[in-house]
């Protein structure tokens, strides 16, 4: 169990006059295991071949019925890993669409392709899931160094089949833009422009809207920031770019995350760090009540900093 201890972002936060308040839950995060087709540098999930954490029926059956018990959700939200390979994926999608809830597949692209994904793009589309999809550049030199070599072609073939299921046309598609290194993201809107502009003119795909996420310092990128002698100056940065506007729209205000054993926290990057709602001790949905979840204070540390540095960070994009 973790031990809070005072951190820069409640530092930041008491200076600014700020409180990090819960507010109405909205969206239900289930990340359903670490197990990938991929291994991506920037990974704050660790994810890959060979994990073998998976999300067991007994807990996807708990989520599923969270969605009735919670009449606030607007969202069911499922990640990974890539959410695809989990045998409960499936269901859990649909049972999100039959509660009239809007349902994202956070989907690496490559996943389309592998063996015994094939109608995987009809059975996104013929049930009204939106796709937001990870492309960390616009070039193949970009994206294969932090993914794997040929990993962008096959993106972009992916992307080329959603386009004709309908997808960043009629259907929602957004993609998720990551810097290489310890940098912030440049302002959203304009690089939305350039992602634009070079994946029709090069590639004749169509996207909905870009989506920027700062590099989170947890996980495999922030063992690679230590190695290289750089996280020092990478939490430097975000702790000098703190907005305090962003505060109001972070993520974890209207968020539960789910773990693949059904441990509840108060977002995926804290459930990366094993940080557990309210920061005291675990609590497992198969367990505890829903009302219990829901008033526990919101558990913080100086990773946080990702999520408020420069024009702020989440699962949504920018904050301000």
């Amino acid at each position: 169990m973790p031990i809070l201890a005072p951190n820069r972002f409640d530092e930041h936060l008491a200076a600014a006059g700020c409180s990090l308040d819960r507010a109405r839950l909205e969206v239900l995060q289930v990340n359903v295991g670490k197990l990938c087709n991929q291994t991506c540098r920037h990974c704050h999930v660790n994810a890959g071949p060979g994990r073998s954490e998976n999300m067991p029926g007994e807990v996807a059956e708990r989520c599923i019925e969270l969605l009735a018990e919670i009449d606030t959700l607007t969202t069911l939200d499922i990640t990974g890993g890539a959410p695809e390979l989990n045998d409960s994926f499936r269901s859990l999608a649909l049972a999100g669409r039959e509660h009239g809830l809007r349902v994202i597949d956070r989907c690496n692209l490559t996943v389309l392709f592998e063996p015994g994904q094939e109608d995987l793009a009809d059975f996104l589309a013929d049930n009204g899931i939106d796709v937001i999809a990870s492309l960390p550049c616009y070039t193949a030199e970009n994206v294969d160094k932090q993914r794997g070599d040929g990993v962008f072609q096959t993106s972009i073939d992916a992307l080329r089949l959603l386009n004709e299921k309908g997808y960043g046309k009629t259907r929602r598609l957004d993609l998720v833009y990551n810097p290489l290194g310890p940098s912030l993201p440049p302002p959203q809107e304009s690089l939305e422009a350039d992602y634009r502009q070079r994946l029709r003119e090069d590639f004749g795909v169509e996207f909905t809207s870009l989506i920027c996420i700062s590099n989170m310092p947890i996980g495999r990128f922030r063992s690679d920031l230590k190695n290289e002698g750089l996280l020092d100056g990478y939490m430097e940065k975000l702790s000098d770019a703190f907005n305090p506007s962003t505060i109001g729209s972070l993520m974890c205000r209207t968020y539960l995350s789910i773990d693949w054993r059904g441990f509840a926290y108060d977002c995926d990057f804290n459930q990366m760090i094993d940080l557990p709602l309210g920061g005291d001790r675990q609590r497992n949905i198969l367990e505890t009540p829903v009302a219990e979840l829901l008033r526990q204070p919101i558990a913080t540390g100086d990773h946080c900093l990702g999520c408020t540095a420069g024009s702020g960070s989440s699962c949504r994009g920018a904050l301000a």
